[in-house]
């Protein structure tokens, strides 16, 4: 099949105005022949959307996008894929489209155009099951376009800002009502199920995760739910996040109580809020992303908690909810203006409680702003 157009196809509602996607669009061809490489292949996922606004997704045929050094982007599907993009920006943009049948070669079709010796370079979301034979079509092998696409996403637009913001006063309403659905005597299930209805009540598209972690669920920082009986003495880290239109995501973290806890525990807990406050503060243009983790981990080390804080401090979010710039000791990446990451550090007891506070934090010009504003101290719910 040869090239066509989608144009006059696209539905807009999920996804940002089509100059946005031009304007990425030429950044990655920029990007791309500053590397020196010839062509960035791009499969279906994050990288994908974000440079087409389109969802979907490739499953065992192969959907690409090919962004050369020097010529047009255009894009490589299936036949039968074809309605799939066209929520996307595709149309507006007027790419190329070249869609294939059952019985021809798609990574042929990718590389058309290109020298036998093209350096290409592919997304890390392109599976196995279409890297192997994609390779076996050029006599040089594919690079990971790692670099090209973190420097794309890893700095915000102002499009982006504003879903994060809208995401994170989002969440907050969730965190607001959380007297609603955490109470003893209930499990932690079904108190995700009362919270997975409150997310997308209060402007999500759907919950990405909800961690519900009572007593000495809570020092496990990956646990989600289970069918535990919350009890009044439990400490319960909730850590929640989804996205909102157009994809991009929230994730915070308060902790709990019901009745006055331990002194060791508030003692403990105390400590936890000076580190998070000192990450937050230490957050501007010029730094390290390890200098970061570095402030959060020096006051529970000087506390004699820092064996109890058994994880990086933060992770980059958009529209992954983990994505770069990581905070953690070895990231000299220095921060920039535009950069949204989580700042969550945590202290952790294992068999007995745990306690974390996570905001979203943008880079300004000067500092950070926060797009979470409650609380951070230990909440008691009555």
């Amino acid at each position: 099949m040869g090239p066509r157009s989608l144009a006059g196809m696209a539905d807009t509602a999920d996804r940002f105005p089509s100059d946005v996607y031009r304007q990425r669009l030429q950044r990655a061809a920029e990007l791309t022949a500053q590397a020196g490489v010839d062509a960035l292949i791009v499969g279906t996922g994050p990288d994908f959307r974000y440079l087409t606004g389109s969802t979907a997704d490739t499953f065992e045929r192969l959907t690409a996008l090919v962004v050369p050094a020097g010529g047009d982007p255009r894009v490589v599907t299936a036949k039968l894929e074809l309605a799939a993009l066209r929520e996307s920006a595709i149309g507006d943009l007027e790419l190329s489209v070249t869609d294939w049948v059952d019985g021809q070669d798609p990574y042929r079709l990718a590389m058309d155009g290109l020298r036998n010796d093209a350096r290409i370079a592919v997304s890390d979301s392109l599976p196995a099951l279409h890297l192997i034979p994609l390779a076996a079509r050029t006599s040089t092998p594919p690079e990971l376009a790692t670099d090209i696409l973190r420097e794309l996403r890893m700095i915000k637009d102002d499009a982006e800002l504003d879903a994060l913001r809208r995401a994170g006063a989002a969440i907050d309403r969730v965190h607001a009502r959380m007297g609603e659905f955490l109470r003893p005597g209930r499990t932690e299930a079904a108190v995700a199920a009362d919270i997975d209805a409150a997310i997308r009540a209060e402007g999500h598209t759907g919950a990405e995760f909800i961690i519900v972690g009572s007593g000495p669920n809570g020092a496990d920082p990956h646990h989600e739910q289970s069918d535990r009986v919350i009890s009044v003495d439990d400490i319960v880290v909730i850590d929640i996040g989804g996205p909102v239109s157009p994809g991009y995501n929230s994730d915070s973290t308060r902790t709990y109580c019901f009745a006055p806890p331990r002194r060791d525990i508030t003692d403990a807990y105390a400590v936890l809020e000076r580190a998070q406050a000192a990450a937050v503060a230490a957050v501007r243009p010029g730094v390290t992303a390890e200098s970061i983790d570095a402030a959060a981990r020096q006051v529970l080390v000087d506390a004699g908690l820092g064996d109890r804080f058994i994880h990086r401090t933060g992770h980059g979010i958009g529209l992954s909810v983990h994505e770069e710039p990581y905070i953690v000791e070895g990231n000299t990446d220095v921060l920039r203006e535009g950069m949204a990451f989580s700042v969550e550090p945590g202290v952790y007891v294992t068999g007995d409680w745990g306690a974390r506070i996570e905001d979203i934090v943008i880079v300004t010009a000067d500092g950070c702003e926060p797009v979470n504003t409650r609380p951070h101290g230990l909440v008691q719910l009555s």
